[in-house]
């Protein structure tokens, strides 16, 4: 079984999914919540250099650090160190992020959760109420090919209830060692390789990566009877498998009138979903991106039985019997 991150502070905001999809196209979607900064009454907290226990191997970036265990009285305050200056994107508050950490107690040293035994990179948005905050104040503004090191307080990680399930208590210190991979947010798109689009009975997808909207061209013909799943961009990441969450922009049309029934490109949202969760909603939408790699964009053309079928969504465009195409950027997965 996939192990849940310890990170995790609430359901993530800015998020749209398939669960049921309706007519709502790019410009709002009753289920999704704003990806627009926060308001909190609270103000940031103030950010020192240290203390910071060294790291005393795994130095290099992409690396699992050895940490030292802390030497005295950890601030009060949230303390941050570049320990490795990236080049890449600066990253915002809202920004999903991809990394690699390591976590442990201040006072013990204690290992709680490291992402690198796992070999899967954390995807999350770096938004409140989604991740602790104090990973929110400390990476936001970082540059994505940095390492940061953290040590976060209480009042900015469990709190005093502190984490039962990883021997946090509330009065514990945590440290955190963090590689910066990579960040996304709603004008992110494949970056892969241009595939020929040659089959004429296909829908034609443009190869746009401005975070735009890619434009569908639908034949005027017969959909065909069996799942289609084809590279428009072709990236280089590893294959997707059944059992990933998938960070994407996408969009979703019905094969008769092209007409549009959902969209993250342009909307100011992303989508996660489960390909697991997927296989109950919209089963040809989960097994044309599995097996499909990472930073590819992916036509698929799901036939009734294995989208709807004969009870689609009420009240949109989606009929009985209903061919969808959707364009999938896959961004990242975990």
């Amino acid at each position: 079984m996939r192990r849940r991150s310890l990170l995790l502070a609430a359901v993530p905001a800015g998020l749209v999914t398939l669960s049921a999809c309706g007519d709502n196209k790019s410009e709002s979607s009753k289920a999704s919540v704003s990806p627009s900064p926060s308001v909190s009454t609270t103000p940031p907290p103030k950010i020192v250099e240290g203390p910071l226990p060294a790291i005393t191997a795994g130095t290099k970036f992409g690396e699992k650090p050895t940490v030292a265990k802390g030497t005295g009285e950890p601030s009060k305050n949230l303390a941050v160190r570049t320990v490795i200056a990236g080049t890449g994107r600066t990253v915002a508050e809202n920004d999903f992020i991809r990394a690699n950490y390591l976590g442990q107690i201040w006072d013990t040293a204690k290992v709680f959760d490291n992402s690198y035994d796992r070999k899967s990179p954390l995807v999350m948005q770096l938004a409140r109420g989604s991740i602790i905050d104090g990973w929110l104040y400390a990476l936001t503004g970082k540059k994505t090919g940095s390492r940061i090191e953290i040590a976060v307080p209480p009042d900015l990680g469990y709190g005093k209830s502190g984490n039962a399930q990883a021997g946090i208590k509330g009065t514990d210190t945590l440290v955190f060692v963090i590689d910066l991979i990579d960040s996304f947010n709603s004008k992110s798109s494949a970056k892969g390789k241009e595939v020929p689009q040659t089959d004429v009975a296909l829908p034609k997808v443009a190869t746009n990566t401005d975070g735009n909207v890619p434009k569908v061209t639908i034949p005027g013909t017969n959909p065909p009877k069996k799942l289609v799943s084809e590279y428009v961009l072709e990236g280089d990441g590893d294959q997707l498998k059944a059992d990933q969450t998938v960070l994407c922009q996408f969009q979703g049309l019905v094969w008769d009138g092209g007409k549009t029934f959902q969209r993250t490109y342009g909307s100011g949202r992303l989508s996660q979903f489960s390909l697991q969760q997927m296989q109950q909603a919209v089963k040809g939408l989960a097994e044309g991106l599995t097996g499909k790699k990472v930073g590819s964009r992916v036509l698929i053309v799901v036939p009734p039985e294995l989208g709807y079928g004969n009870t689609p969504p009420s009240g949109g465009v989606i009929k009985k019997g209903s061919t969808l195409v959707f364009t999938v950027d896959i961004l990242a997965a975990m």
